[in-house]
């Protein structure tokens, strides 16, 4: 079973499972197509827009678990 932690590069967890990216737009991070996510980590993604990293991470494997 796959896993992601908060280090992980967003284009990573994309090609992990395209089905992350409802989990990345509903917690308000729409830079999933953006260069941004090209080289930017969820915890990075999170402090630049005030989101709690662990419980972003928290709900992409809660789902890779369901897989």
């Amino acid at each position: 079973m796959a896993r992601v932690n908060k280090d992980m590069i967003i284009a990573d967890i994309i090609a992990l499972d395209q089905g992350t990216i409802p989990i990345l737009l509903n917690a308000g991070l729409h830079c999933v197509g953006c260069p941004s996510a090209q080289g930017e980590s969820i915890e990075e993604a999170a402090m630049v827009h005030g989101l709690d990293a662990d419980a972003l991470v928290d709900d992409i494997n809660d789902y890779l678990e369901t897989k």
